[in-house]
């Protein structure tokens, strides 16, 4: 074969696989993608932790930040008529201070059958008297503790029957019968437990839930101090923010149950004789009703 048949052959050649390759980018343009899969980690089977929960961005957080969201707009509003908070109160008005010099810590998210009976033998060994706000069902499975919180002088707070960070966006009387559940649990395991406070889960306060929960003679309570132990930052980080936010009057968010509370634990061991030797502490009052 001649120098001049191969290079004709060979551009032949060329001009096919150029055409092949045209054909093939042509043909790929007109197949839509298949769609993208994920490759992340899939979300757990099981429910959040109560004190795990993200914080909501649809209600109005509490003073100096927290677990509630800036948006206050999306919350049930109030009437017209409607009390109007004055700037040392909570969202909705919600109670922040004790009124007093006095300083109260309080528990939420229990009972736990691990976590409360630790911070109930620690509050006792120092003296202390605290309020500790209760779920529910977990009242309901743990009566034996609701009870010992009762026996050793501790306020009990209403926390909603399963802590709905929604509650407040619920119907008025599915706000009441949620508050009045919780509340048979309380006493069907203490009968002479006197329930003056709710505070709403997540700290997501909105009139519907504030009005409810007066009416059923409760205080809604808020607080002042949040040193985010629902993120178990370890008790290092927990004690220092409590000693660095906590003033006269101030009311002080903590958790006995809800997750790993061991840092919460561990920081009161360092917390109760630090405040003690600071403060006078005490457990909310409950009235005489």
């Amino acid at each position: 074969m001649s120098a001049s048949t191969l290079r004709a052959a060979g551009m032949v050649t060329l001009v096919v696989a150029a055409l092949l390759g045209s054909a093939y980018a042509l043909g790929r343009s007109l197949v839509p993608d298949h769609p993208h899969r994920g490759t992340g980690v899939a979300a757990s089977v099981h429910n959040p932790h109560y004190g795990d929960q993200p914080p909501s961005t649809e209600f109005p957080g509490p003073p100096g930040g927290g677990y509630g969201g800036p948006s206050p707009d999306a919350s049930p509003s109030a009437p017209d008529n409607a009390r109007q908070p004055d700037d040392s109160e909570g969202p909705y008005g919600a109670r922040t201070s004790t009124g007093s010099t006095r300083i109260a810590l309080t528990f939420d998210d229990g009972p736990d059958p691990q976590w409360t009976p630790q911070v109930l033998a620690l509050l006792k060994e120092y003296g202390v008297k605290a309020t500790f706000c209760v779920v529910g069902e977990n009242a309901e499975s743990h009566p034996d503790l609701v009870r010992s919180i009762v026996a050793d002088g501790h306020t009990i707070c209403n926390h909603s029957w399963n802590h709905d960070i929604t509650l407040g966006k619920r119907s008025p009387g599915v706000i009441r019968d949620d508050l009045i559940r919780t509340n048979d649990a309380i006493r069907a395991a203490a009968p002479d437990a006197r329930i003056a406070y709710f505070r709403q889960p997540g700290g997501a306060w909105t009139y519907p839930v504030v009005s409810t929960c007066e009416e059923l003679g409760m205080t809604p309570l808020h607080w002042a101090v949040d040193p985010t132990d629902w993120q178990a930052p370890g008790a290092a980080t927990i004690t220092d923010r409590v000693l660095a936010q906590t003033g006269p009057g101030s009311i002080v968010l903590m958790h006995d149950a809800g997750g790993d509370r061991s840092g919460t634990v561990e920081a009161l061991q360092h917390l109760l004789p630090a405040l003690l030797d600071r403060f006078q502490l005490e457990a909310l009052p409950t009235g005489t009703t």
